[in-house]
């Protein structure tokens, strides 16, 4: 009963006020002549993760903690870990605040405080401050001012050492000022050297110097650096010895002049001379050496008079011998692993030694003090491994901690919304493992940092992962050169930071509106369509896939040509919402029916769900991958084969490109999932078609070569495009080696009657090839041609299912499957299918009804047959008429059309030979001309790009020719293509390209690099996009297109047995000084938030612009920071690689290069100005 009621007891007093101090002190027969005078509380003169160890060491013992902050630290956590905090330096830079002695002894003796922290940083080195404090009859937890100036004079401490008969590197000996001293001594010692600031530690004002021309430069900023963090520029050189470890000693003493060593820490994992992991003890470092080590560093400690907590710093080559090199007069950052692997508490035993205790009343003999096990510490820092680690500062979006078993964090900004300022040291939080080996102690310290989530700013995990699992870190064998001969250290897993980056794009749309253009004014509809449900943990059953992928091409060919039965090909998955819902189908809402599709519908012939406009659109406005999309819908529907629409030597572009990118194309196309390749030209231009044939066919696809068709083959008046015409180049595609022929019919032209002459001629002069027949349903006649074509031997007619077909899109499946129910040509398809099918879409289609054809087209109308405008084209040619307010005069823009086309000398009309008929014909609206006009005025009017290339050659030769004389008055002098567009073009620089992107785009795939090589420009905005907004195509469409309501509730998905559970909870009114407002969301049942720049309220703030990334001209900030000197003026020449301007953020300096030739047009940036990163600097032409 006694000890429960004694420890109540004690905890009563503890917390009564005013404090009682309780002290239990066994003298284990010690005496002592110490005057013992207890603290009752302490200030600590720091900040951050150490300010707060100090106060709980302080909680512990009873003793009352007092905090200073600085203005820009009063939502800092140190000064709400205190019993009392206080401000100091108003009006002062951060830094400067903390350094001031006169106001911090002011807080002291205001506030009753009996003594003093140092912490680390800052004032822990500065003998003044520590005199001062004991001036003010205050007590300093340190070394006495005398032994702090000693130690912190490296030529005063280099003395000590040699007194001690301590080992030393050569060096200098006293501090050096100027760069002449220091050219001086590098002559005369040679190279290499290290630079290190006389006044301070930490790897500030540090560098090593192997060339002689680099001398001058690098003390200048290393002096820079060591008179911003310590107030003093003075530098001290030293000799630099090759491949050492960085081992240190913790000590600790007391008045009485007892002094005992804590055993050591390897410190030798550094990046710029900062420590990055510690280790204690030391990992194989001989008992003998250890031995050696500690006794001299104890030595050195009883010479100077040492009390209190400090460092004694060694270098440890490989054969044992070891230099002193510094010691620190503090506690050490990496005081942790110590108090781990000794069960010692080093702040406490500091405070107690202060109130004049001994170390054997503490119960600290040498004898008693063994290491247990191996701690590792890790310095988690904001800054960003994979960009040198530049300082990253911003709020903390996210903070989830690695905790549990063997885990201790000590950390000061770790929670959500905590801000990490440019002003201060990088440091974000310590974690410490210990287990019995070392092995098991990096096992532990991996296991947490993969807990962590961090959002907001980036962080040097990732790097701390692989130095955790590199096998020489593992067995020990360190020195400080293992960062820099471990490149693998640097080749980082990207962390996805997928939950954060789609609140940033929902905030992005709840904000500034919608992220991808609307056509209209309608609102998606607030449905979850039904899907259809099908057996999960069944295969599929086989399609014609299966006998393709075992056998080939032909014989894939041959099967098809064998069925009796009419195939159908479903273009719900691409041409029928490119004509319906101008290509805005997203991938979320085809992956939800394709396992449907799948098991219901493996007797299609093919499915077209990719190529032709769904690439570019998939990539400028859903912002999401094509790659992707087809890599998805292969895992769901492996047995069907796939379709797409290959624009001959244009591949699925609009304009020529060399033949190696339609031949790479085509073979990551099949490697991806692609089957049929649908090869057409907008002209019929043979030499166009057969290179994308051959394209096709060398990577492994099913060719099927198609006419695009045109004119009336059943009107012997029109002679231009007659049945010889199509005859003829049947003959040339099936000679060229196609495995299917395709008659396509892109504007719905084709009459039942002429729909019969065409395919019994082309079938009676190849009954061996499949043939296959698109068409669009604009005129209404569509399902009537197409049961024509079967029964004059078509094998397969595109059909989009019902709810989706009609009009500018493909005829009914329904219609078509129930119009031959119980005939030859049965599609065996079941009726019920196709209405579930079509159900699922009907619901589906009401999400997208800001694109909805039927806005400004209410039904089918025959005027195409005089028009002939394709149905891909007729209702995006109509949302481009409203959009540039000729939504009245669309009538007039048919007509045009017709006009257009005959003017060119009418011409084929698919894309994009289409695209440059409704240019010219929106042309001619918009400027009021008739074709004779356009004709008279040719040589003075500026037509559209598209109609000038189109005459130039640049997407092939017309059939029968170029129009005259309106070719030679648009072009006049005018370069001409001659022959096929692609054939004088250079082939691409695959490589280079790679190289080129990866410089914006570290981590860009294949994929990224094939589509960059057809769209350059699209592909550079999406990466961008997807780098900062992550997988949009995951969220619900009506999410995606006009985010959500204010407090509804939602779900993303972003793979498999990972679900987001989100809620939209508040957006704030008013703006930040940057012009932004924040967005208040719950996710997981965790409040978030993000801040959105509000792009219509900033224009009336003046905001810093930004660096433009896809404009190599623009040279932005590469971090946050304060630009401290400007090294060129307007109108310099500047090389690439000269120095620009010098920034400093977190205590570093960095120079800006210049990252080309080039003359500095303008210059937005003066000294002293505050910059976040990617800020704009500069413009170089």
């Amino acid at each position: 009963m006694f000890i429960p009621v004694a420890q109540s007891a004690f905890r009563a007093l503890k917390h009564s006020t005013p404090r009682v101090r309780i002290f239990l002190i066994n003298k284990n027969a010690f005496s002592s002549q110490v005057e013992y005078k207890p603290i009752r509380s302490v200030l600590v003169a720091n900040r951050g993760e150490i300010a707060i160890r100090v106060f709980r060491a302080c909680t512990e013992l009873g003793i009352k903690s007092v905090a200073i902050y600085s203005e820009q630290d009063k939502m800092h956590m140190h000064r709400q870990k205190a019993d009392e905090s206080y401000i100091v330096g108003k009006g002062l830079p951060p830094v400067e605040a903390y350094l001031n002695i006169p106001e911090i002894i002011r807080v002291c003796k205001e506030n009753d405080v009996d003594a003093v922290h140092p912490g680390y940083g800052f004032l822990s080195e500065r003998s003044d401050f520590a005199q001062a404090v004991i001036d003010a009859g205050l007590r300093f937890i340190g070394p006495s001012p005398k032994v702090v100036q000693q130690m912190g004079d490296k030529v005063a401490a280099r003395i000590a050492a040699i007194e001690a008969g301590v080992p030393i590197v050569p060096g200098t000996d006293g501090p050096v000022t100027t760069k002449e001293e220091a050219m001086e001594f590098c002559k005369k010692h040679g190279l290499p050297v290290i630079f290190k600031a006389a006044y301070g530690g930490g790897g500030r004002g540090m560098r090593v110097v192997r060339k002689m021309d680099e001398v001058e430069e690098m003390f200048e900023r290393a002096s820079s650096e060591a008179k911003a963090a310590f107030g003093n520029g003075a530098m001290f050189i030293e000799k630099f010895i090759e491949r050492p470890r960085h081992i240190e000693v913790q000590l600790l003493g007391d008045k009485a002049g007892n002094v005992v060593h804590l055993y050591e820490r390897d410190c030798s994992v550094q990046r710029r001379h900062q420590k990055v992991v510690e280790i204690a003890p030391a990992p194989r470092l001989p008992q003998e050496t250890r031995d050696k080590m500690t006794e001299a560093a104890v030595r050195l400690a009883r010479h100077v008079g040492y009390e209190n907590a400090g460092t004694v710093e060694f270098l440890c080559d490989e054969t044992g011998n070891f230099y002193f090199i510094e010691v620190n007069a503090r506690l050490q950052v990496e005081h942790t692993v110590t108090e781990e692997i000794t069960g010692i508490d080093l702040v406490q035993s500091q405070i107690r030694v202060a109130e004049g205790m001994t170390l054997p009343e503490l119960g600290y003999t040498q004898e008693n003090i063994q290491p247990r096990g191996y701690a590792i510490q890790c310095r988690v820092t904001t800054e960003d491994p994979a960009n040198d680690f530049q300082p990253s500062t911003g709020r903390l979006e996210v903070f989830r901690s690695g905790e549990g078993m063997g885990i201790r964090v000590d950390s000061a900004s770790g929670f959500a919304g905590a801000i990490i300022s440019p002003y201060y040291d990088s440091l974000l939080v310590k974690i410490i493992s210990h287990a019995s080996d070392l092995q098991a102690s990096a096992a532990k310290m991996n296991r947490a940092l993969r807990e962590f989530r961090i959002r907001g700013v980036k962080t040097n995990i990732p790097f701390l992962l692989n130095v955790l699992e590199n096998q020489k870190f593992l067995h020990g064998v360190l020195d400080t050169y293992f960062i820099d001969e471990n490149p693998q250290l640097f080749k980082f897993r990207v962390s996805q930071n997928r939950a954060q980056k789609l609140l940033n794009y929902i905030g992005q749309v709840l904000v500034n509106g919608p992220q991808t253009p609307l056509a209209t004014g309608l609102k998606p509809a607030e449905v979850s369509p039904h899907v259809p449900e099908v057996p999960l943990v069944t295969e599929p059953p086989k399609g014609l896939r299966h006998i393709f992928k075992l056998h080939g091409p032909e014989a894939f060919a041959k099967e098809v040509r064998s069925r009796k039965n009419l195939m159908l090909m479903d273009t719900t998955f691409r041409d029928a919402h490119q004509s319906l819902l101008a290509t805005r189908v997203r991938s979320h809402d085809l992956l939800k029916i394709s396992p449907y599709v799948a098991h219901k519908f493996n007797n299609l012939y093919a499915l077209e769900n990719w190529g032709g406009a769904t690439f570019d659109v998939a990539l400028r406005f859903l912002h999401e991958c094509p790659w992707e999309r087809l890599e998805e819908m292969r895992k769901r529907i492996p047995n069907i084969p796939f379709q797409m629409l290959l624009r001959g030597a244009n591949a699925v572009g609009y304009t020529s490109y060399p033949d190696n990118v339609v031949y790479k194309f085509c073979e990551l196309a099949v490697q991806t999932g692609m089957d049929i390749f649908r090869v057409f030209d907008s002209l019929n231009y043979l030499p166009n078609l057969i290179l994308g044939m051959e394209a096709a066919g060398k990577a492994g696809g099913v060719v099927e070569a198609a006419i695009s068709y045109t004119g009336d083959v059943s009107d012997p008046t029109r002679t231009k495009y007659d049945l010889k015409y199509y005859t003829n180049l049947a003959d040339e595609l099936v000679k060229a080696g196609t495995h299917v022929l395709c008659i396509k019919d892109m504007a719905g032209l084709l009459k039942p009657q002429a729909a019969k002459l065409l395919i019994t001629a082309i079938r009676d002069k190849h009954p061996e090839i499949p043939i296959h027949i698109h068409t669009h349903d604009t005129s209404g006649a569509g399902v009537a041609s197409m049961l024509a074509c079967a029964e004059a031997g078509a094998d397969v007619v595109d059909t989009a299912v019902d709810s989706m077909s009609g009009m500018t899109s493909q005829p009914s499946m329904g219609a078509i499957v129930a119009s031959l129910q119980g005939t030859q040509l049965d599609t065996k398809f079941d009726l019920r299918d196709v209405s579930e099918y079509s159900a699922y879409w009907e619901q589906t289609r009401t999400l997208y009804a800001p694109f909805e054809c039927t806005t400004t087209m209410k039904s089918g109308n025959a005027d195409v047959y005089l028009n002939e405008i394709p149905g891909g084209q007729y209702t995006n040619l109509q949302f481009q008429a409203f959009s540039l307010g000729l939504g009245d005069f669309f009538e007039d823009v048919k007509k045009a059309y017709r006009e257009a086309n005959l003017l060119l000398g009418d011409i084929i009309k698919v894309t994009p030979s289409s695209k440059v008929v409704g240019d010219l014909a929106q042309f001619m609206v918009q400027n009021k001309l008739s074709s004779d006009q356009v004709l008279e005025k040719a040589e003075e009017l500026s037509f559209p790009k598209s109609v000038v290339e189109f005459l130039q050659g640049s997407i092939g030769i017309p059939y029968g020719g170029f129009p005259e004389p309106l070719r030679s008055r648009v072009l006049k002098d005018m370069p001409r293509v001659e022959g096929r567009p692609g054939a004088n073009l250079k082939p691409l620089d695959f490589d280079k390209l790679k190289k080129d992107l990866k410089e914006s785009h570290p981590h860009i795939s294949e994929r990224d690099v094939m589509s960059s090589a057809l769209y350059p420009a699209v592909t550079e905005d999406f990466l961008y996009f997807r780098e900062n907004y992550g997988p949009v195509d995951k969220l619900d469409t009506r999410i995606f297109l006009t985010g959500p309501k204010v407090g509804e509730e939602f779900e993303v998905t972003i793979e498999r047995g990972k679900t987001l559970s989100l809620k939209t909870l508040a957006m704030a009114e008013d703006l930040t000084p940057n012009g932004e407002r924040e967005v208040f969301f719950e996710m997981n049942g965790q409040l978030r938030s993000v801040f959105i720049r509000d792009k219509e309220a900033v224009k009336e703030l003046h905001i810093h612009p930004k660096a433009n990334k896809s404009n190599k001209n623009e040279v932005g900030a590469p971090m946050p920071g304060t630009v401290i000197d400007i090294r060129v003026k307007e109108g310099d020449t500047v090389e690439k690689g000269q120095p620009l301007v010098v920034l400093s953020a977190m205590k570093m300096e960095m120079v800006v290069q210049a990252p080309k030739a080039g003359v500095i047009k303008n210059l937005e940036v003066i000294n002293g100005m505050k910059l976040e990163g990617d800020d704009l600097l500069m413009l170089i032409e």
